[in-house]
């Protein structure tokens, strides 16, 4: 019985190790989260394009649908050729996000969104900067490098739209 001990002590450290490596992986992560951010940023530019008030806001939700299509497609090819599984939904933290503006309508609809579209690309363009910075997986690193303009494109026509709207006071752009 003692040896089973033993050996449960020598082993259970190396088998949580692996665990804990995967859980710390920054790629894992990336690819985790860019796939949550990106599912959730064609869903609500989706219901953007339907709900909202102001055309500008429409227009933000379809380029949110085509630009994040195209890197979700882009993204989805990368993790397969690597043997990466991805989430195939957003984030609970998104989901809810998106069901307090379905009971939303016209000018709070246009407002919260928008609001929403800072914050998020806030956390994206962190999250891909961090990965640009200190990811381990050149593709991963190449990839978040190339989709970080478009982020930050993103977040600047949203800043400008609550701008033009008082929604906000314009910030410098990151």
């Amino acid at each position: 019985m003692r040896k089973f001990f033993a050996m449960i002590a020598f082993v259970l450290p190396l088998a949580t190790g692996s665990l804990a490596f995967g859980a710390d992986d920054p790629d894992a992560t990336f690819y985790k989260k860019a796939a949550e951010s990106g599912i959730f940023e064609v869903d609500a530019g989706n219901q953007a394009q339907q709900k909202a008030h102001l055309q500008p806001v429409k227009d933000f939700g379809a380029m949110m649908v085509k630009d994040h299509t195209a890197a979700n497609n882009q993204l989805e090819t990368l993790a397969s050729s690597k043997n990466i599984s991805l989430p195939t939904t957003a984030s609970v933290g998104e989901i809810a996000e998106k069901g307090k503006l379905d009971v939303l309508t016209g000018d709070s609809y246009d407002k919260s969104y928008i609001k929403g579209q800072i914050k998020a690309h806030h956390e994206a363009i962190a999250l891909f900067k961090k990965e640009s910075a200190s990811g381990h997986d050149a593709d991963a690193k190449s990839f978040a490098q190339q989709t970080l303009p478009t982020l930050q494109q993103h977040l600047k026509a949203a800043r400008a739209i609550a701008t033009q709207n008082g929604w906000t006071k314009a910030k410098a752009s990151s």
